[in-house]
């Protein structure tokens, strides 16, 4: 569906509504699903007919009061997708195969946090749309239309709805009322030449951080706390550390109060802190913006462009960590956000009878290699490298990338031949058509690409992920295998001395080089590393699960006592093991080519002194925030629901160590450069 409005106009009646702070016009009779939210461009925004099973609704009776002055629509446009300026208006179009109808629906700021719609303009289905329509509310056909329930658009460039990081919306609402912002012709952000810095990824040290996390304690005495711009004021931090490259978790926006509940242990609420929960893929994250919803999340946009100008002013890349193996709908039970709405059975994939497959443990699983939804992902990551000026991607959970979505050919298959001619969905491609196309690629060819190469299905391709001799990988075997050596454990001498030749085995027969392995000890998820040398066993009683959440399996060691309060010895000896694993991060490196390692299985020590002798071609390391200053978590290796100090870079530690670990820290890599 696809029409056209008078920019001017919009304009115009929006400014004179909010000047006049007007009631809301009458609305047309609509019901709204408890939970349930809205897609709008907080001027303008379409309403395609959705709904989810098994979900009470109430219905909202219209209320009257002077309307805006009638909007001129035309024809429109089938391309692009998303709401853009175009001949003098703005054009909106949006993609479903199995629809009924569509509405555009307009909501000023003010009913937005009110939860009601301003202004509805029904998109004739003979004028404002191509091809053959048609659907209705079967789930077991996969289809959730409704027209109680309107979503939000998929290509949408920024999303509002609460005012404030973990605030509840009005009547306590954890899922609130959002609208999406439509652009106006004077949307420009001054880059000041800025362009992708693209540094040979051998030269690179990658660090991964959470933006609210790292400037959202007290002590960073930050001036816009837990912000792009709080990011923008601790740049000189990583300069100084020596990082060229930050990895910032997710920045799509999420709802952070998905997972709220009360949390008697902590006697706090728990929230989705790390946000692996996209809601919209296009729309940077609007609560990381100072400015919050004010200027209707146009101010997210160019704070997160402020971030990456910055960042690379001070020769410093950026990577998204995206999530594209997910949303935040769940499963059938779920909630109508968007592309459940919008077309249920062409973004998820769906088993006969309609049920959600679950290959990402959260519900659902994103149809990759779906036609309609490759070319959605394609427009969104160049989005992110034209508009955005981001350097490259880290894919969650990426595996699912390389997943069917409906019927293949057995030739195509990854791994074992199957018997038969056809696949059935989600099955591992050896070519998935996703991959293959981002590889190809004129623009994201050019960005790092790097992926997490398994899913919660129980695919794992360490070494062997689709790769067309540019994507890299997150090293989960790299990370095991050094944990395991340095805590002593029998027989991995030899798998440890293949690590820090570059991990040969993994990568040389499939034509990859050193640097296609990122090396980490580390990361969000898991212990942090003073966390990895201080507890044997995980510690997460404070996320209220009664300890059954995270990792069993840590390959940790905690020297000799359990926990912080230990002997004077095996705080020292603490501290020696992470200087051992930071080190071994800054030396996995090898010279032009993968060398033999039977030479240095003998011991650690001998590596090391020897190391200076074969650097060159460098693997790239990644170090996780906090751990260049030993930040603990108390032994919780599953923080995603903390909005607290455990998640928080605490910065008055950070100073504590500035002469002790900091500095070795510091020292190693500039050893490394």
């Amino acid at each position: 569906m696809y029409g056209c409005l008078p920019l001017s106009t919009i304009n115009q009646q929006w400014q004179q509504q909010q000047q006049q702070q007007l009631s809301p016009p009458p609305a047309a009779k609509y019901e709204q699903n408890s939970g349930g939210n809205v897609f709008s461009n907080s001027t303008a925004s379409i309403s395609i007919k959705a709904a989810r099973d098994g979900v009470d609704t109430a219905v909202v009776e219209e209320e009257e009061g002077p309307k805006l002055r009638k909007f001129l629509v035309f024809e429109g446009h089938p391309a692009p997708f998303g709401a853009t300026v175009r001949d003098g208006g703005v054009n909106f179009a949006i993609f479903s195969a199995n629809a009924v109808s569509a509405t555009l629906c307009l909501i000023s700021l003010s009913d937005l946090h009110e939860n009601r719609v301003t202004e509805q303009i029904f998109l004739d289905p003979l004028t404002n749309k191509t091809g053959d329509f048609d659907g209705s509310f079967s789930p077991e056909e996969g289809h959730y239309y409704d027209p109680s329930q309107i979503v939000l658009d998929p290509y949408a460039k920024a999303v509002i709805s609460k005012e404030d990081f973990g605030v509840l919306g009005p009547d306590d609402n954890c899922w609130p009322q959002m609208a999406c912002i439509i652009p106006t012709s004077d949307d420009k952000f001054d880059w000041e030449g800025d362009s992708v810095l693209k540094y040979p990824q051998r030269d690179l040290i990658i660090y991964e951080m959470h933006v609210r996390g790292f400037t959202q304690h007290e002590s960073s005495r930050a001036e816009f706390p837990g912000t792009y711009l709080g990011v923008v004021e601790k740049l000189d931090h990583l300069k100084e550390l020596g990082i060229n490259c930050i990895e910032l978790m997710p920045c799509h926006e999420f709802n952070e109060l998905e997972h709220y509940s009360y949390n008697s242990f902590l006697g706090d609420y728990k929230v989705n802190f790390w946000g692996y929960s996209t809601v919209n893929y296009f729309s940077p994250m609007t609560r990381y913006s100072s400015a919050g919803t004010r200027n209707c999340g146009r101010d997210a946009i160019n704070e997160f462009k402020l971030l990456v100008r910055e960042a690379h002013k001070r020769g410093i890349e950026v990577l998204m960590d995206v999530v594209f193996n997910h949303t935040a709908e769940g499963n059938e039970k779920g909630l109508t956000l968007s592309f459940k709405g919008v077309d249920n059975s062409v973004y998820y994939m769906l088993a006969p009878k309609g049920e959600f497959y679950n290959y990402s443990g959260c519900g659902n699983t994103f149809n990759c290699n779906h036609p309609v939804v490759r070319q959605f992902i394609l427009d969104c990551l160049r989005y992110w490298v034209t508009e955005m000026h981001v350097d490259g991607f880290r894919f969650d959970l990426a595996s699912i990338m390389t997943r069917s979505s409906s019927l293949w050919h057995a030739a195509n298959v990854f791994g074992s031949p199957i018997k038969g001619d056809l696949l059935t969905t989600g099955t591992p491609l050896s070519s998935p058509p996703l991959i293959e196309m981002m590889s190809n690629d004129p623009i994201l060819r050019h960005v790092k690409l790097i992926a997490e190469a398994w899913d919660a299905g129980g695919l794992y391709q360490v070494g062997t992920y689709p790769h067309w001799h540019i994507w890299s990988e997150w090293n989960g075997k790299y990370r095991d295998i050094v944990r395991q050596f340095m805590k002593g454990t029998d027989g991995f001498s030899g798998a440890f001395a293949e690590c820090l030749c570059g991990s040969p085995d993994l990568y040389q027969e499939g034509g990859r080089k050193p640097w296609n392995s990122i090396n980490f000890v580390c990361a969000h998820d898991g212990f942090t590393l003073a966390d990895l040398v201080t507890y044997n066993e995980k510690h997460n009683l404070a996320n209220g699960e009664d300890n059954n959440d995270g990792e069993n399996h840590n390959n940790s060691w905690n020297c000799g006592q359990e926990g912080e309060l230990a002997s004077i010895s095996v705080k020292k000896l603490r501290k020696r093991q992470m200087r051992n694993f930071f080190l071994c991060l800054m030396v996995s490196q090898v010279r032009f080519k993968f060398y033999s390692c039977s030479c240095i299985y003998k011991s650690f020590s001998l590596v090391v002194s020897q190391l200076r002798l074969i650097l060159s071609d460098q693997g790239v390391p990644m170090i996780y925030m906090g751990d260049e200053y030993g930040h603990t978590k108390g032994g919780n290796n599953n923080t995603y629901c903390h909005d607290n100090y455990i998640n928080y870079f605490q910065w008055d530690k950070k100073e504590e160590s500035s002469s002790d670990f900091f500095r070795f820290c510091r020292l190693m890599t500039k050893f490394r450069h």
